[in-house]
């Protein structure tokens, strides 16, 4: 994807603090510290629209950014930080599940799982309520990098095997070296719906995955 302009919109705690515009939504949900604002960093060609932390559990707001004027990513809070306070914690939930199931721009989620981890119960709760609410998403396994390429294969085969996962339902993605960047890209020109504008002649598609 060619990216002309990158710019940030807003942030919000409750829906009428949401973006107006009529552009569809992808949004990227996962645990704290598992490379949300890496990735989308790398996605859109930028070192710090999205600004990273060493602190898991800094970002605490619903974030949007404008992608080339045509579409917007949504970087939802991370979840699962410990060191958080029970009371900041209650009040993610109800925020990310407001705009979740109320949003009608968002048309897919990105979920993202550090691919050292294993899944724990928050992942699988996420998955499952974005089933019950018929919200589209894929899944990306980060920070490959991490991993040799025989190590990655054997912990992708572990969580596909736990979210019955199929070939096109996942990206094995690093930050660091773009591994899986053109095909992260492909999934979001689908779920965005824009195919027809300019996905064919600015993207790679013949980018290869190791599938376990």
């Amino acid at each position: 994807m060619i990216i002309t302009s990158a710019t940030f919109l807003t942030s919000a705690v409750k829906p009428a603090q949401y973006p107006e515009t009529d552009m569809p939504e992808i949004a990227f949900a996962g645990r704290s510290n598992v490379g949300k604002s890496s990735l989308i960093n790398t996605l859109i060609n930028r070192k710090n629209l999205v600004k990273t932390s060493a602190t898991p559990g800094k970002t605490r707001l619903i974030n949007f950014f404008s992608i080339n004027d045509r579409f917007v990513f949504v970087d939802l809070p991370g979840y699962g930080y410990a060191k958080v306070s029970k009371q900041e914690r209650a009040l993610w939930g109800p925020m990310v599940e407001a705009y979740l199931i109320g949003r009608q721009n968002l048309k897919g989620v990105i979920l993202l799982q550090d691919i050292r981890r294993s899944p724990e119960a928050e992942e699988q709760d996420l998955a499952d309520f974005l089933h019950h609410i018929g919200v589209p998403f894929f899944y990306i396994f980060t920070k490959a990098d991490k991993l040799s390429k025989n190590k990655q294969i054997s912990r992708v085969k572990q969580v596909r095997k736990t979210f019955s996962l199929k070939d096109d339902e996942f990206v094995i993605f690093s930050s660091k070296t773009g591994q899986g960047k053109e095909r992260t890209w492909l999934q979001i020109i689908r779920l965005s719906g824009i195919e027809g504008d300019n996905a064919p002649k600015e993207m790679m598609v013949d980018e290869k995955q190791e599938t376990p």
